[in-house]
């Protein structure tokens, strides 16, 4: 055999070996998530005021003012899009509610850094000087909890 088709024939095998699954896929939503829950660290993407943020349980997430919290709300993230961890990953839009619980605590409701912003018109002698501090809401996101999950047999 020549040397080309030895490479050929051994990235064959490799690709075959690189793509063959270690793990099953699940039937269905429950099977994939009871996967999900048996494993050590989980993550999840949600959006959070318009935006889609990777999350894990004790993360601190600094998000726009939310304006109708106080500090020690408990807040339940709805828009879920993908839960998983290193070997499992379920996606979907939406995900199912029913299964899975997600919750941050309002921790502070803070102010950002000053920002100045100068305007000037040439020739005219206008000046002036605007500053500014945006607010921001942080929030900690607690464990994802699994509910309502059927027994697998």
């Amino acid at each position: 055999m020549a040397t080309w088709q030895i490479r050929s024939w051994l990235s064959q095998t490799l690709r075959k070996v690189a793509t063959s699954s270690l793990h099953s896929a699940p039937d269905s939503a429950a099977a994939a998530l009871s996967l999900i829950r048996s494993q050590p660290s989980q993550y999840v993407i949600a959006s959070v005021v318009g935006r889609k943020y990777i999350l894990t349980p004790r993360d601190i997430l600094t998000v726009p003012r939310l304006k109708d919290v106080c500090v020690g709300d408990v807040l339940h993230l709805r828009d879920l899009h993908e839960i998983g961890t290193r070997e499992y990953t379920l996606r979907g839009d939406p995900l199912p509610r029913n299964h899975i619980k997600v919750e941050a605590t309002v921790i502070e409701q803070t102010k950002g850094k000053m920002e100045v912003v100068f305007k000037k018109k040439r020739r005219k002698g206008y000046q002036k000087t605007i500053k500014n501090k945006h607010p921001y809401t942080r929030l900690r996101i607690g464990p994802i909890q699994f509910t309502n999950l059927p027994l697998s047999s």
